[in-house]
């Protein structure tokens, strides 16, 4: 997909990460130094959970490559290894400057379940695991004022809540992406992209709240809510989320019969609990 500067204001999906857009639009593909700065700017400037600045690093061959794997290399020297020219990689950058406490807190947890199973069992990744990296990938943060809401949206009540309950939704729900795979999809939406949330209760004043002010407050909650231990101990802890099924996030949506896809929009299987 050719470099579109005006994607990011045509589509709501990619609102998190408006405020760091402008920074990394030079007129060409932004760089590693200017990525680099992006993250340094940031107040205060974006660190791992060791406490190592987080730099950008050229992607390289296996064969060039330390013997730290990808988040080791992360947690212990700081270093986030970035491909030229790569959506998702780029994507990664601008989502570690939107949510650094989240993103560091991942990190440190992924680190910490690696170095429990040591070198030996590098391919035989655990359920903590997997559920951090579905997250990291497809992860959507999901606030509400009404737990009503979030109660449907665990249910899979997909047209009670986005079509009979739109207007409440518009009013008392916000959903942001987070997943840099997520915001990849988004760039080319179609049916059946699908993220996997994490809900949390919010009050009135969260709503009234600036963007700036709600994503540093659930940067926050996210990064508590993965350093739990008791936390995401398995993918099915996370959320599913039709992504085009948000209000305002498709146009088709603006039809009730868009939410009758049961391919799409499909009904929580039997006998598992929200």
């Amino acid at each position: 997909m050719d470099w579109d500067p005006n994607f990011f204001a045509r589509s709501p999906m990619f609102e998190p990460l408006d405020a760091h857009w402008s920074a990394v639009w030079p007129g060409q593909w932004p760089g590693l130094t200017l990525l680099q700065g992006l993250l340094e700017r940031r107040v205060p400037p974006v660190r791992t959970a060791s406490g190592m600045p987080l730099r950008l690093v050229p992607q390289v061959d296996k064969c060039g490559r330390a013997h730290l794997r990808y988040e080791e290399r992360v947690y212990c020297r700081g270093e986030l290894q970035v491909r030229a020219n790569n959506w998702h990689d780029l994507f990664n950058v601008l989502v570690w400057a939107t949510f650094p406490l989240a993103k560091a807190a991942l990190n440190a947890r992924h680190y910490a379940a690696m170095s429990r199973r040591g070198p030996a069992d590098s391919s035989n990744r655990g359920p903590v695991e997997d559920a951090l990296t579905l997250f990291d990938e497809g992860g959507v943060i999901v606030a509400a004022t009404s737990r009503e809401l979030l109660d449907l949206l665990r249910a899979h009540g997909w047209k009670e809540l986005f079509w009979h309950r739109r207007g409440a939704v518009v009013r008392e729900m916000r959903f942001y992406l987070f997943g840099h795979a997520l915001y990849e999809k988004a760039l080319r939406p179609f049916t059946g992209i699908t993220g996997r949330g994490i809900c949390f209760d919010v009050g009135e004043n969260f709503m009234q709240a600036s963007v700036a002010e709600r994503l540093a407050e659930l940067d926050g909650r996210v990064a508590a809510h993965i350093g739990a231990p008791e936390r995401l101990s398995a993918t099915g802890d996370l959320v599913r989320v039709p992504i085009l099924g948000v209000p305002g996030w498709c146009a088709d949506n603006a039809t009730g019969c868009y939410y009758d896809n049961k391919d799409y929009f499909r009904p929580r299987p039997e006998g598992r609990d929200p």
